[in-house]
């Protein structure tokens, strides 16, 4: 019998694993969702120069009682030549330079025009609707740091830096199987009872891509050792990351970790942790390149992918990115039953500023419930050393729609 290793003990074994962070040069919006390499510095101020933020009339503050003669209009776009001269003003338009002299702009809808003047109905103090310079942003400062998944606004301030291409950290490559003669591809006709449809390698590579991973798929792969030695061998030549689902319990044909230690000779890093579910989930390393087999029941293999694979995505992307661990209340009694890290589908809402979990509508019964992980679901966390959870306890949950 192996020794199993504790949940805590799994986790520093993952979190030492060197891996190496490669780069690369996308076109600005191409890099949506990837995770910046580099720190992005302004090179100049925006505005370079006092610039209006609506339209209106540009004036001397001191003239704002008077009755002021219009000299010149000021498009966004131009230069104007003329200043503003005590007692005149220039119409001047979103987006346009202040002109030379003025230090105030009066909107449109605040003045009277008689002839060629305008008359202010309703004042405003010194500097309104001037943009200073440096109002979006200094030179020199950084705008925004190495390490930051990019979404829209990072794309739109890089635009308006005028970076057309960014570096960014290259996505770890996972290859995905499940194993398993009783399993069957999407298609594929059932002919025995004893069959069942594989869902493992999709929904993984569905929880992988979401989380920023290309994958390779592979399928469903039969049971037996040179099926899978052959995906093993060809997907450590392509993939960072290799994740089988079935054949690591200790049934007869349990296959998967027969080739990983027997037939790849990987390093194991560990094999079993008293984790439920997925207690016998071994990692492994093959070079730089690292194996991870996952039970075979879909609640199973989906709960240990989130808690081992998605964090190795995380450091390979060299994120800022973590699972979403909270706090929450549980709304009624919940006793510890095994010697083990325990996680728990449940139902989470967000009610008057904090998370209140349930069970309503979960199943129970054994690892293969994946239907447990629809709708509002979270993981209710139980660690090995803790007491039965009591009715309005706060309790430790991960956020699984927070992943998708």
């Amino acid at each position: 019998m192996r020794d199993f290793i504790t949940y805590e003990e799994s986790l520093k074994i993952i979190n030492n694993i060197k891996i190496s962070n490669s780069t690369e040069k996308l076109f600005l919006t191409n890099a949506l969702g990837r995770i910046l390499a580099q720190d992005i510095i302004a090179d100049h101020n925006s505005p370079a120069f006092p610039t209006s933020g609506m339209d209106g009339y540009a004036i001397k503050f001191e003239d704002i009682e008077k009755e002021l003669i219009i000299t010149d209009k000021n498009p966004a776009g131009f230069v104007v030549e003329k200043s503003v001269e005590e007692g005149t003003c220039i119409k001047t338009f979103t987006g346009s330079l202040m002109p030379k002299g003025s230090d105030t702009l009066v909107p449109i809808e605040n003045v009277e025009i008689i002839d060629n003047k305008i008359k202010i109905v309703k004042t405003v103090p010194k500097g309104f609707a001037v943009r200073n310079v440096g109002e979006n942003y200094k030179k020199n400062e950084v705008l925004i740091k190495a390490g930051t998944k990019i979404g829209f606004s990072e794309i739109g301030v890089m635009a308006s830096l005028n970076i057309p291409q960014i570096e960014v950290f290259i996505n770890p490559t996972i290859a995905v199987a499940s194993t398993g003669s009783e399993i069957l591809d999407l298609g594929v006709t059932q002919t025995n009872d004893s069959q069942i449809r594989s869902s493992n390698h999709l929904t993984l590579e569905a929880l992988f891509r979401s989380n920023g991973a290309e994958v390779l798929q592979a399928g469903p792969i039969v049971d037996d050792m040179d099926s899978i030695t052959n995906f093993f061998e060809k997907s450590l030549k392509k993939a960072d990351i290799v994740v089988t689902t079935g054949g690591v319990s200790v049934g007869d044909y349990d296959f998967v970790q027969d080739v990983i230690k027997d037939r790849l000779k990987a390093e194991v890093l560990f094999h079993g942790v008293l984790i439920k579910p997925g207690m016998h989930i071994l990692v492994a390393l093959k070079g730089e390149k690292i194996i991870v087999a996952l039970p075979g029941f879909a609640y199973s293999s989906t709960v240990t992918a989130i808690l081992y694979i998605l964090p190795l995505i995380y450091k390979f992307r060299n994120s800022k990115e973590n699972l979403p661990f909270v706090k929450a209340k549980i709304n009624q009694d919940f006793s510890r039953t095994q010697d083990k890290t325990i996680f728990t589908a449940c139902n989470v809402n967000y009610i008057n500023g904090e998370y209140i979990i349930d069970f309503i509508g979960k199943k129970s019964g054994t690892s293969a419930i994946l239907t447990n992980m629809l709708e509002n679901p979270a993981l209710l966390i139980q660690n090995q050393s803790s007491e039965d959870i009591r009715s309005g306890d706060l309790v430790d949950i991960i956020l699984l729609n927070n992943l998708k």
